[in-house]
């Protein structure tokens, strides 16, 4: 289940992406201010959640052409690891043809959610992955490419 939400001047395209319990688990905003895609995940993430949200922002990406994704994973409660095996051998390759060459990850330090991005960013090699433990710095490092 997803919604829309289109901010003011269209500087911001919002789509919400709800699990079986209506609760919402990844938002994707394509910002055109920026020319990235800002997903923010949030809560346990399941094997479905996963691949049904990293599949959705692929649409956005190439939607809006953009080379570039900040993916925030600082809400995301526990590991992940069940699905860095699709992550690395079907979603990457789709990613990489959809566009994206840039691919920021913030992470909350010491979290199980930490243990799994950096799994994944050593698994990625479809194009540039960098870990950052604030958004700040990792805006910035997009900013720059």
């Amino acid at each position: 289940m997803n919604s829309c939400i289109f901010a003011a001047q269209g500087v911001v395209m919002r789509k919400e992406y709800s699990n079986i319990f209506g609760k919402v688990f990844l938002t994707v905003d394509i910002d055109k201010k920026n020319h990235w895609v800002h997903n923010d995940w949030i809560g346990y993430l399941t094997r479905d959640n996963v691949q049904s949200g990293a599949l959705a922002y692929l649409s956005a990406v190439r939607e809006s052409g953009f080379s570039c994704v900040l993916n925030d994973n600082s809400k995301v409660l526990g590991s992940w690891d069940h699905s860095l095996e699709w992550t690395a051998k079907e979603w990457a390759p789709l990613a990489a043809k959809a566009g994206i060459r840039y691919f920021a990850l913030i992470i909350t330090p010491d979290s199980m959610a930490e243990s799994s991005a950096s799994n994944f960013s050593s698994l990625i090699t479809a194009f540039e992955i960098k870990v950052f433990s604030n958004v700040t710095d990792a805006k910035d490092w997009l900013r720059y490419q």
